[in-house]
C-alpha cells in the first residue's frame, strides 16, 4: 500500500511538474480572475490525471494500445482548443470588461466552468496515460494490480498533481494581486495567451 502510494506521488508529480499550456493556462486564469477559479481549474487538471492514472492501473497495456491509433487527431483537437484559448485570451485583455460589471462570468472565468474546462482539456491528452500505463507495467512486470494497491497508486497521483497545480495556481494569484492595474492584467493576459498559442503551435508542429 505504502510502495503504491509513493510511487503514485512520483508519478502525479512527474506528469504536473513540467510547466506546459496547461500551468501556463491556470496560471494566467488566477491572474486575471481569482484563486478560487485558478484552485477550480488545478483540481480539473488534477481529476483528469487521477482518472488516466486509475485508467492505466486497471487497463495497462491493453489501455496504451487502444488509444495509440486515435492519438494524433486528440491532439490535433488539444491544439485546437488551446489556439481558441488563446485568441479569446487575447481579446478579452484587449477589451476588458468594466471592474464590477454585471452579468454572468463567461468562458473559463467561474470555479465551476474553469473546472469542467480544465478537466476536459487534459483529457484530451493521451499523452498521459500511456505515462501511467508504462509506469504500472513496470512496476508489475506486465500483470495487473490490487485493489488496494491501485487505490493507493491513484490517490498518490491524484494528490501529487492536485498539490502542484495549486501551487501554480496560487502563484498565479499572486501576481494577479501585484499587477491590479489594468495594463497590469492587460500585459498578463496578452503574455499568457501568447504562451499558449506558441505551445498548441508546437503540438501540430510535432504531429
Amino acid at each position: 500500500m505504502t510502495g503504491a502510494f509513493l510511487a503514485g506521488l512520483a508519478a502525479g508529480y512527474g506528469v504536473a511538474v513540467p510547466v506546459g499550456a496547461i500551468a501556463v493556462l491556470i496560471m494566467g486564469l488566477s491572474a486575471r480572475t481569482s484563486f478560487r477559479v485558478g484552485a477550480a481549474a488545478a483540481l480539473g487538471v488534477a481529476t483528469a490525471d487521477g482518472v488516466y492514472a486509475a485508467v492505466a492501473t486497471l487497463g495497462g497495456a491493453a489501455v496504451a494500445g487502444l488509444v495509440a491509433p486515435v492519438a494524433g487527431p486528440l491532439r490535433l483537437v488539444a491544439a485546437a482548443v488551446l489556439l481558441a484559448i488563446a485568441v479569446r485570451g487575447a481579446w478579452q485583455a484587449l477589451h476588458p470588461r468594466p471592474v464590477g460589471a454585471a452579468g454572468r462570468r463567461r468562458g473559463l472565468e467561474s470555479p465551476g466552468r474553469a473546472f469542467v474546462g480544465l478537466l476536459a482539456l487534459t483529457m484530451l491528452n493521451p499523452a498521459t496515460v500511456v505515462y501511467f500505463a508504462a509506469l504500472v507495467l513496470a512496476r508489475n512486470d506486465g500483470h495487473g494490480v490490487g485493489p488496494a494497491a491501485a487505490a493507493a497508486f491513484v490517490a498518490g497521483a491524484f494528490l501529487a498533481s492536485a498539490s502542484w497545480q495549486l501551487l501554480v495556481a496560487g502563484g498565479g494569484s499572486v501576481v494577479g494581486r501585484a499587477l491590479t492595474g489594468p495594463r497590469g492584467r492587460r500585459v498578463t493576459g496578452l503574455v499568457s495567451s501568447a504562451i499558449i498559442a506558441a505551445l498548441a503551435v508546437a503540438v501540430l508542429a510535432t504531429t
